[in-house]
């Protein structure tokens, strides 16, 4: 009765995961004594019980995606990081340092500690090993300013628009500087505090109405709403400081 794939392996809708006598858990089937998965997400044996443990909220690696990671780990010859997969993602020292890496000598810490973020691309995934990072292509590295927020990966596209209309929209109407990283994670860097708590607003609203209809006309309608209180209040500053 054997199992095809190790527990906590990532799996996509179709795959064998045991044959024989076992009981099809949550997101799998069962076809001829075979189980298989229903949906991506981790598998998960529980004695004879096979279950899939879908990734409603982890985003599933891809080779070319931009990411937006935090270092969780410094080891010896590079860091593991965070990119909100079932999986920590891995930067090698020698993508990092421009110099000669010496193990011995260099202490990456100071480079790179734990809780810095990074943008980098992936560049190497399969289901055996952890994803591969680089930072080695422009506009790449560590962050140093602006706010982050998470949103559902999924949900990725919808803050993008089509053809780039709605993050456009908000990047001119905010004035801020956005970076949408595929495991839905975004920075966002403004000339103001204010403008970057006005685009994740705008953002927060996407995720939760993602599934409506007419939805960029209302983002902007906030958007100038809130940007017209904004403007009162501080005229009405003003008037009590004179």
């Amino acid at each position: 009765m054997p199992t095809f794939f190790e527990r906590r392996q990532l799996v996509t809708p179709g795959d064998l995961l045991a044959e024989g006598q076992y009981i099809a858990g949550e997101n799998t089937y069962k076809e001829d004594d075979k189980i298989y998965a229903s949906r991506i997400g981790v598998v998960e044996y529980q004695d004879k019980k096979v279950n899939v443990v879908a990734l409603r909220a982890f985003y599933v690696p891809r080779v070319g995606d931009t990411v937006i990671g935090t270092i969780v780990e410094v080891g010896f010859n590079g860091w593991m990081v965070d990119i909100n997969s079932p999986y920590l993602a891995l930067l090698r020292a020698s993508d990092v340092l421009s110099r000669p890496f010496k193990p011995q000598k260099n202490d990456l810490s100071e480079v790179l500690d734990a809780g810095d973020l990074v943008i980098a691309k992936i560049i190497a995934y399969d289901r055996a090993h952890n994803p591969q990072l680089t930072v080695s292509e422009p506009g790449l590295g560590k962050i140093t300013r602006g706010q982050v927020v998470k949103v559902t990966p999924t949900k990725i596209p919808r803050v993008i628009g089509r053809k780039g209309s709605m993050v456009s929209m908000i990047k001119q109407e905010t004035g801020c500087h956005i970076i949408l990283g595929h495991n839905g994670i975004i920075l966002i860097t403004g000339k103001s505090l204010e403008n970057e708590q006005l685009a994740i607003m705008a953002i927060r609203k996407i995720e939760e109405e993602s599934h409506t209809t007419g939805l960029t006309d209302r983002i902007v309608q906030m958007i100038k709403k809130e940007k017209e209180k904004g403007k009162q209040k501080e005229e009405d500053k003003n008037e009590s400081e004179t």
